[in-house]
């Protein structure tokens, strides 16, 4: 049994597999998601799991090297765009407009659906290197 980091075996699995510049979506309960990409539904109901509590998760077993995510999100999620830019830390930023963010959902391994039912709480974490 593993002992740490994320337990969810398909979170997991797709980590394991990606490269440098792979992308993953982190996505409330309401965006839509290409039927071409592979969707890990984690969502229970309303606000569980929360987007915040697995965005944390997954930064905890990933390095990412860029973020991207919508840039309504300031306007109409302030308080959890100032959650996700404390979490990234120096991490690299990209705002797009919401439309653009679905698009590029597209190009995404996989996308998380999470039970978040707040507004643009939707972000692209492109993978990077963990050495040098």
């Amino acid at each position: 049994m593993k002992k740490t980091g994320i337990l969810n075996s398909e979170i997991s699995t797709i980590l394991s597999r990606m490269g440098h510049t792979d992308c993953i979506v982190i996505c409330d309960c309401g965006l839509p998601i290409p039927d071409h990409v592979k969707r890990i539904d984690l969502a229970l109901k309303q606000g569980t799991p929360s987007f915040a509590e697995t965005l944390e998760a997954v930064l905890g077993d990933m390095e990412v090297e860029e973020a991207v995510i919508a840039s309504e999100m300031a306007e109409r999620n302030g308080v959890l765009r100032k959650q996700v830019v404390s979490m990234l830390g120096e991490t690299e930023i990209q705002e797009v407009s919401h439309e653009r963010l679905k698009q590029l959902t597209g190009q995404a391994k996989a996308v998380i659906r999470t039970g978040e039912a707040t507004p643009y709480a939707n972000i692209i974490l492109k993978a990077g290197v963990i050495f040098g």
